[in-house]
């Protein structure tokens, strides 16, 4: 594997880091106009104390401004499934919602019926980054856990969890040790 510098451009970088593979997330809340979400793949736990989540929507995103002035938002995490209700949420449209049986947060976001779960949070701080915000949100209320399996992004494709589990690889007991404990600074 070469490790020499490759020309940046902004395809390339696109490709190279379609390499990480990444959940499915639908951001929602509510507007003066109605519900409004779009799909979102740059999304992030952050902190446990206090709890707090992050995603990162475009500039010239239209759904973000609403969200913001909204101050609350609900981050649903698609199920494998989902596929669909992703690429509607990723296009512009005027009604992403139509026909979808939604369901609302205890602060009236609305839920995706079928997504894995839900965290339903309020608006913490917006930071500048590049050509996207990142935004920090508090989370306060947290749908059910689920068995389901999560829809994943990767290199330009949906893709999901199949088949049986690999094979486990030999484990480093050091390294095992400290992934399991508990005090970990470096894991959520």
């Amino acid at each position: 594997m070469s490790t020499g510098q490759v020309a940046f451009d902004q395809r390339r970088y696109r490709q190279v880091l379609g390499h990480f593979c990444t959940g499915v997330t639908v951001i929602t809340a509510v507007g003066e106009a109605g519900p409004i979400g779009f799909a979102c793949q740059s999304f992030a736990a952050l902190s446990i104390d206090p709890p707090l989540v992050l995603f990162c929507p475009g500039r010239t995103s239209r759904s973000w401004p609403v969200i913001e002035k909204a101050g609350t938002f609900c981050v649903n995490l698609l199920a494998e499934h989902q596929s669909e209700i992703s690429a509607r949420f990723g296009a512009p449209s005027k009604d992403k919602f139509s026909g979808l049986p939604l369901y609302a947060t205890p602060q009236g976001n609305p839920i995706i019926d079928g997504a894995l779960t839900w965290i339903d949070c309020t608006v913490h701080e917006v930071r500048e980054g590049g050509d996207h915000f990142i935004v920090l949100g508090h989370v306060e209320h947290l749908g059910p856990a689920s068995d389901g399996k999560p829809l994943l992004f990767n290199r330009g494709s949906y893709t999901g969890l199949t088949g049986q589990p690999a094979e486990p690889a030999p484990v480093d007991l050091e390294l095992d040790s400290f992934l399991r404990l508990p005090s970990s600074t470096d894991w959520l």
